[in-house]
């Protein structure tokens, strides 16, 4: 064996009784007590200079196993199509890899049109669901840790996001200055309305915007940025609350469609009609805000969620008619997809996240504080929240709060660490009643016995 092979050999085994050491340090029940952490070990390292990595940065073990969702059947019934399951593998990072403990996942419409097989009919179940999230980086791969380091807080937009960890590429990854819901609400809903409002809306000063379900998650943002652009915003939706926050955000007309009728209020008022329609709803909204296009008008399609839950995922559209009206006024409707429109995500991303930490941009979070249930925390509430959006129920982007599992793990160790000393404490107290019990008998005996021999003495 050379030299340099002799040197390796012992590094690697200082390196192993070192870390060894300090993860007895930090977590001084391990052994017997695992049981505190749900039963987990830490898994182990080969390559120990890539074994700090696996400890996450606030000094706890990563764990081997974790709760994830699953599609592990094609339905639009997400909660037919989906499974939680308790104990799946932690991913391990690659080269270029993150491994990111979520905090906080989005809900979008398009979930169920993921869990159905909508977007890719090669794939089959099982796969994870689940599209963006947010949280800290607690491993990372070589290559990855040129731009990042473990404890920064990161968001994505990938599959497999509705997960305790998720592994992530480095190039997909946004860093933050935080860990924040609001945040998340840019990743997929923000850039959403930015790019396609940018790159098909064609947005100037004076121009009428039609924004369907306009306080929604995308909706929000599709409100705003129309109003940046000193347009003239009119926003439908269900709720007169829903519309007293459209007002707050700057929306000049909101059109509450439950108490009001939304054709006969913009023929009255709007006779000219739109030249921007931002549609989200499908059905008869699409063919309303077809009927409302001005001329040379533009509907941009980024969904149709009323038929999301349906078998083809599709709602009836009255299409007979569709070229010639559109013919008769030189309209057009476009469709937004924002994957195809991936080389501008970035530059979206960063103007976005600029224009909210200067104030210039509301990020509506809604976690589900006003649902039947309360707040969407945890994995299993997921499924809540996939209904509280097809209800029509939110305002803003439904975000779902996942517990931080270290700390769970943690707390649980603190507990059982106090159990232990407070039995230990009992024990110690009792043997020291009971010797302090004995102490004061064989004192009374033993006066007893004086007592008596006095006597005896006295006698004699």
């Amino acid at each position: 064996m050379s030299f340099n092979t002799k040197s390796s050999a012992l590094l690697r085994c200082w390196g192993s009784r070192f870390w060894r050491r300090r993860r007895q340090q930090l977590c001084p029940l391990e052994g017997p007590f695992w049981s505190c952490f749900g039963g987990a070990r830490p898994r182990p390292i080969l390559d120990m200079s890539y074994s700090r990595h696996f400890l996450d940065f606030q000094g706890s073990s990563i764990p081997s196993s974790m709760k994830k969702l699953v599609v592990t059947k094609l339905s639009s019934n997400f909660r037919e199509a989906v499974t939680l399951r308790q104990d799946a593998p932690v991913p391990l990072p690659g080269d270029g890899d993150l491994l990111v403990r979520n905090r906080f996942i989005g809900i979008n419409a398009s979930d169920i049109n993921y869990s159905a097989g909508r977007y890719d009919t090669s794939v089959k179940p099982p796969f994870d669901a689940g599209f963006e999230g947010i949280g800290d980086v607690v491993a990372l791969g070589l290559s990855a840790s040129a731009r990042y380091t473990v404890g920064q807080a990161v968001a994505y937009m990938t599959p497999g996001s509705f997960a305790e960890y998720t592994v992530v590429p480095a190039k997909q990854a946004v860093l933050l200055p935080s860990v924040k819901p609001e945040f998340l609400t840019l990743m997929v809903s923000g850039t959403t309305a930015y790019i396609s409002l940018k790159e098909l809306g064609e947005l100037s000063e004076g121009k009428k915007v039609l924004v369907t379900a306009a306080s929604g998650g995308t909706g929000q943002f599709a409100v705003q940025l129309s109003k940046k652009a000193k347009c003239h915003v009119i926003g439908t939706c269900s709720s007169d609350e829903k519309a007293g926050f459209l007002k707050s955000i700057g929306c000049d007309h909101p059109i509450n469609y439950k108490t009001e009728n939304v054709g006969a209020v913009l023929k009255r008022d709007y006779p000219e009609g739109m030249d921007v329609v931002y549609e989200s709803v499908g059905g008869k909204m699409f063919d309303l805000a077809v009927n409302s296009l001005a001329t040379k008008g533009r509907l941009i399609v980024i969904g149709f969620i009323s038929g999301y839950q349906n078998p083809t995922g599709l709602q009836p559209v009255n299409a007979e008619m569709l070229p010639a009206k559109l013919l008769k006024k030189s309209a057009s409707i476009r469709g937004f997809f924002l994957n195809h429109y991936l080389s501008e995500y970035k530059m979206a991303m960063e103007h976005l996240l600029t224009m909210y930490e200067s104030r210039e941009l509301v990020c509506e979070v809604d976690l589900g504080d006003m649902s039947p249930e309360g707040k969407f925390t945890g994995l299993e509430s997921v499924f809540r929240a996939v209904d509280y959006m097809y209800m029509g129920k939110n305002i803003g982007k439904i975000v779902v709060e996942l517990p931080n599992s270290v700390n769970r793990q943690f707390a649980k160790a603190k507990a059982c660490r106090m159990l232990t000393v407070t039995r230990a404490a009992t024990t110690t107290a009792t043997i020291a009643h009971t010797i302090q019990v004995s102490s004061n008998r064989l004192e009374e005996d033993s006066k007893m016995v004086l007592s008596r021999d006095a006597a005896k003495e006295e006698n004699t």
